[in-house]
């Protein structure tokens, strides 16, 4: 049986509580903070001023007929929230990262454990395609913060285009990661495929909730703990579908249904 989104997450909270959990949710936060922290007090002002500038420029035919002063503080305000709505996805994109790369597999080890014991490893992925899936995820990002840079310029894009952006990201990055070691690289596929939009569901509620203060410091444990229940669920769910041209109930299976 396949979990659902709700029940994913449900399942997530309730696999959060032990100390384990606890630790490989704090310490990938805390260096993430601490490496973009430091970068945020040698660079903001400069980063701000360099966006105030390039703000100027391109509403430079509006800024003619409006008051000096007003346009100031609007350019400075805009410069400001435009980096903060960049700083908080790449936090949690790092914490996620180091997550997936360093803690990952103890996780899936516990959930796989304790709910999904009768799911046989077959041992699709590894560390290797963990940093390539990774890297893809990486070029993908930069690739698509540059083709929606100029809608950033648009106030109500703001919020929309990160949270877009991100949920491919995160989807991107955790799918892979919860279900390597247990499918082959064809269930892999299919699972991926099948679940496309829930799985880019589940990544943007990600990208949403890395915005709500406090919440966001679980954000990317809870997440990555319902990627697994999620994956882990379709992919029980696709080893219990027949097998194209088995018999079942004395008619042949057809179609596309392939057992894992």
């Amino acid at each position: 049986m396949n979990n659902g989104i709700g029940k994913s997450l449900f399942l997530a909270l309730v696999s959060l509580f032990s100390r384990r959990m606890v630790w490989l949710m704090v310490w990938p936060l805390l260096v993430a903070l601490t490496l973009w922290g430091t970068a945020a007090f040698l660079l903001w002002g400069r980063t701000v001023a360099w966006v105030v500038a390039q703000l100027a420029r391109f509403l430079e035919p509006v800024v003619v007929i409006v008051p000096q002063d007003f346009i100031q503080v609007v350019l400075l305000v805009s410069a400001h929230t435009m980096l903060v709505l960049l700083f908080v996805p790449l936090v949690y994109l790092t914490a996620l990262l180091i997550l997936g790369i360093f803690g990952m597999e103890a996780m899936v080890d516990e959930v796989a454990r304790r709910h999904y014991p009768e799911l046989v490893r077959r041992h699709g992925g590894g560390l290797a395609g963990s940093l390539w899936n990774s890297l893809v995820a990486l070029c993908g990002l930069a690739l698509l913060f540059i083709v929606t840079l100029p809608l950033l310029l648009i106030p109500p894009l703001w919020a929309l285009v990160p949270v877009v952006v991100m949920g491919w990201v995160n989807q991107k990055i955790l799918r892979y990661d919860a279900i390597a070691d247990h499918a082959t690289p064809g269930e892999m596929a299919e699972v991926f495929k099948k679940r496309r939009r829930d799985l880019y569901i589940l990544g943007m509620l990600l990208a949403l909730v890395a915005y709500v203060p406090l919440v966001q410091f679980f954000a990317p444990m809870v997440f990555a703990l319902a990627f697994i229940h999620y994956c882990l669920g379709a992919l029980r769910a696709l080893r219990g579908e027949p097998i194209e041209g088995e018999v079942v109930g004395g008619r042949v299976i057809e179609g596309e249904l392939l057992r894992g």
